[in-house]
């Protein structure tokens, strides 16, 4: 018999570290001798033969829609053994995990993904392409000597949270709450090193990198950046061309709001004259996580879309994540046909008006849509999302929203 329920430290830490070591994940598996396990993150566990076999963890954070901070449930692990595979127990767990968060207060979920499809079943949806960049340091072009930086350590981990939590975030940014979370992030201390500088209010700390790779000419990937202003991050990218005297290429995903290619001489040709090479230049892209709404009303109820006409029509939407919910849960999913107006001042309320146009949706691309992954013809074209050809035009003209990143790795 299955049973789903809260981690129990006493008797679920061994089982959970063991399937943390069967599908590979030794830092998840280490993270589970830390006493704090279950308190920082929130666990949940699903029994086969009487033993836990599937487990999901989960963080409380947020996630900003333009202006606005919305609560945001993320989906750190979702991991099942090898002798509890094709039982269905992943997603019955994960849902019956969202809806907990869903009554808790969370608006959206997000999770990263291995692959596309599996986190569909749960109503998630894939967001934009996040590009990942390589180059040769010493290509970047920005002037000016950057001053010597302080070496980071685990020590300062409380300090660099609370840095991370208030940087520079573009829209679709995501935080995580726990200062353990950070902690975790700095990864081993043999595989890991910063750099930074202490110019906040008091000394605290502003911006720096956290850079792993340990050999002699690198890659060197940066995990995570912090800055708040121009300055800040142009003389991050000054400390990154410092270093290639000895450092021959750093890998770094892009940073919100900002066209890496813009700072490096000669892109194009250095990708051609290092192709094959370990120290190969290029950029590539991929969709590496997925969100869903978890309360619709909620997060049109904070949405504003400033300089737009006001755009009313009824939604029909559907959410697969009701059929791996047990009857008369806390939450059921967000299906259900709802009276939605966007404009400066948002709402979506439950019900039908005849008079009004209807969009029909999954909640995997209405979510999409909100965060403005792609606008409404396109999501027409490849995804659950249809309505009248004029409803889809109006909704690209009111939805036209920055692209969406997350720049919070999870």
């Amino acid at each position: 018999m299955t049973a789903f329920r809260p981690y129990d430290p006493g008797t679920d830490r061994e089982a959970v570290r063991r399937i943390f070591q069967e599908v590979g994940w030794s830092h998840a598996a280490r993270h589970v001798d830390d006493e704090r396990f279950g308190q920082v993150v929130r666990v949940r566990v699903a029994e086969h033969d009487g033993a836990a076999e599937c487990v999901v963890t989960t963080c409380a954070g947020t996630i900003r829609h333009l202006e606005t901070d919305l609560p945001f449930a993320c989906v750190l692990e979702v991991a099942t053994s090898r002798v509890a595979r094709r039982q269905g127990l992943a997603l019955r767990l994960l849902s019956r995990t969202l809806s907990e968060e869903a009554a808790e207060g969370a608006l959206v979920a997000g999770l990263g993904v291995f692959d596309q499809g599996f986190y569909d079943r749960a109503g998630f949806g894939t967001a934009p392409y996040a590009r990942w960049v390589e180059f040769n340091p010493g290509d970047l072009a920005v002037d000016g000597k950057p001053r010597a930086p302080r070496r980071l350590s685990r020590d300062d981990g409380s300090a660099l949270h609370a840095a991370r939590l208030t940087r520079r975030r573009c829209h679709g940014a995501c935080n995580l709450t726990p200062p353990a979370v950070t902690q975790a992030d700095l990864g081993e201390p043999d595989t890991g090193f910063g750099l930074g500088y202490f110019d906040g209010p008091d000394g605290a700390f502003s911006h720096g990198l956290w850079l792993r790779g340990k050999d002699e000419h690198g890659p060197y990937n940066v995990a995570w950046s912090v800055y708040h202003t121009r300055e800040e991050f142009l003389e991050l990218m000054a400390l990154l061309k410092g270093l290639a005297d000895q450092v021959h290429l750093v890998g770094m995903h892009e940073p919100s709001g900002v066209q890496l290619q813009d700072l490096l001489t000669r892109p194009l040709a250095a990708a051609r004259i290092t192709e094959g090479s370990r120290y190969a230049s290029r950029i590539g892209a991929g969709a590496y996580f997925q969100f869903r709404i978890l309360d619709v009303p909620g997060c049109l109820g904070h949405t504003h879309l400033p300089g737009t006409g006001q755009l009313r029509f009824n939604l029909n939407l559907a959410d697969p994540v009701e059929a791996y919910l047990p009857g008369n849960p806390a939450w059921s999913g967000c299906q259900g046909r709802y009276v939605v107006e966007l404009g400066e001042s948002c709402s979506g309320e439950p019900g039908e008006d005849t008079r009004l146009p209807t969009l029909n949706a999954t909640v995997n691309a209405f979510t999409r849509l909100w965060l403005g992954v792609q606008p409404a013809t396109g999501l027409a074209f490849t995804d659950e999302l249809a309505g009248p050809d004029a409803l889809l035009a109006a909704l690209d003209c009111v939805l036209r929203l920055p692209q969406p990143e997350a720049d919070w790795g999870f």
